[in-house]
């Protein structure tokens, strides 16, 4: 294989890709509101010269490009966050700025880069003639991933019944090869009490000074050692091979953690005992952690017990932009490929035939790959465009080296994978 041709293919399409990217920050689109960019990036499948370009009824698209035996799969979500207080902003998020090096507005990290990268990436194998009978390439531009990750490709696998062999995530790796991501839950914690009126607080029970035990329980889970004299054990107990048998990768991904992200109270009136009270938990898992024990821990705490408060998982059940519902538990499972396996060797040498040493490392925040890899076990590794400080930030930008290092890495990869 031409590294050198790969390369100057990739360069010589910057100003196409760049286009390509801007037309996208042109069109606002969040989450369950992503029919714009899916009927954008459709065209420009079609333009490039994809062989087959799909809808599915959820909204995401598929575009193929060859015919051979194993499906490999690149993965870019296609929706954003909004764009905050526009205040913050320097230039117009949707119709963003660009000068030499690079492009801005929102979406432009996180992640609509991707989806320009790999478009382009099919390209390029088209191009030079890398395909052949040995794989088909697969490029997605998924939707619902800022509200639910994961949920599109739960949909891709069990209706559409499309399992690729390995999958890229396009996310932003700041340059690097990211093989793996700490899991998320959302959590909800319910207590009740009894209302009264506020000038005789004694004749009630108050459920908000309750979730203040339950809180301060919680905090200590977060925060605590795992000594042996310390009741509540903190979460960093999962970095000790003397509580899990992962301890090895739960170092490499990081400590799991939790925090209150939200509180909610019912009571008659301002003049009255509260007589319920909830709290939803933003939990992060490293490897080893799974629902189960996450639900349990908080279950196990002390004043959760003491007060027989409920402890549960939110539900995901929003429509997508077609109307269509997919409900889902809000379970994001952690997820990490061996830095030995197959699909991480052939990245890294495609990344080192084309620009040198690459740095393996993983994500600090979550991607589709808590279903790709984390629910249905199909290898995923991450290589994209931008930086993960970009997301979901004012004044988000990418870099068009970023875009053209990209498309020729992927260009690369299919043919090292089948060898």
């Amino acid at each position: 294989m031409d590294f050198n041709k790969i390369k100057q293919a990739a360069e010589g399409y910057q100003a196409d890709m760049t286009r390509f990217l801007r037309d996208l920050i042109r069109i606002p689109g969040e989450s369950c509101d992503e029919k714009g960019h899916i009927e954008r990036i459709a065209a420009e499948m079609r333009a490039v010269g994809f062989d087959r370009v799909e809808i599915d009824p959820q909204g995401n698209v598929l575009g193929y490009m060859g015919s051979g035996k194993t499906l490999i799969g690149f993965d870019a979500h296609i929706d954003t966050v909004g764009i905050g207080n526009r205040e913050n902003w320097q230039f117009d998020p949707y119709e963003g700025y660009e000068n030499e090096e690079e492009i801005g507005g929102r979406g432009a990290s996180d992640q609509l880069g991707g989806i320009v990268s790999s478009v382009y990436g099919a390209k390029i194998m088209k191009d030079l003639g890398l395909l052949s009978d040995k794989y088909t390439v697969l490029v997605t531009g998924t939707v619902q991933e800022e509200d639910c990750d994961g949920l599109c490709w739960q949909y891709i696998i069990k209706e559409d019944q499309v399992k690729p062999a390995f999958v890229v995530s396009t996310e932003p790796t700041d340059g690097g090869i990211y093989r793996g991501q700490r899991g998320r839950m959302e959590i909800r914690v319910d207590v009740q009490g009894v209302s009264c009126h506020g000038s005789a607080p004694e004749r009630g029970d108050n459920a908000i000074y309750k979730m203040a035990e339950i809180l301060l329980d919680i905090r200590a889970l977060n925060e605590n050692d795992a000594a042996d004299t310390t009741e509540i054990k903190g979460l960093v107990k999962m970095l000790d091979e003397k509580y899990n048998p992962e301890w090895k990768e739960a170092r490499f991904l990081g400590r799991g953690t939790v925090t209150t992200s939200e509180i909610f109270f019912t009571s008659p009136s301002r003049c009255a005992v509260a007589d319920s009270c909830s709290i939803s938990l933003d939990r992060r898992m490293t490897a080893g952690e799974t629902w189960e024990s996450c639900l349990d821990e908080i279950r196990a705490l002390p004043a959760v017990k003491k007060y027989g408060a409920k402890v549960s998982m939110y539900q995901y059940d929003r429509p997508s932009y077609t109307g269509l519902s997919y409900p889902t538990e809000c379970y994001f499972p952690t997820w990490v490929i061996p830095a030995d396996h197959a699909v991480t060797r052939a990245m890294e040498e495609a990344y080192r035939g084309l620009y040198g040493e690459p740095r393996t490392d993983k994500w600090t925040f979550s991607t589709n790959g808590v279903s790709i890899m984390g629910r249905f076990g199909i290898p995923c590794i991450g290589f994209g465009p931008g930086k993960e400080k970009e997301a979901h930030a004012p004044n988000e930008k990418t870099w068009k080296a970023d875009l053209v290092r990209c498309a020729a890495v992927y260009a690369a990869l299919p043919t090292i994978y089948c060898k």
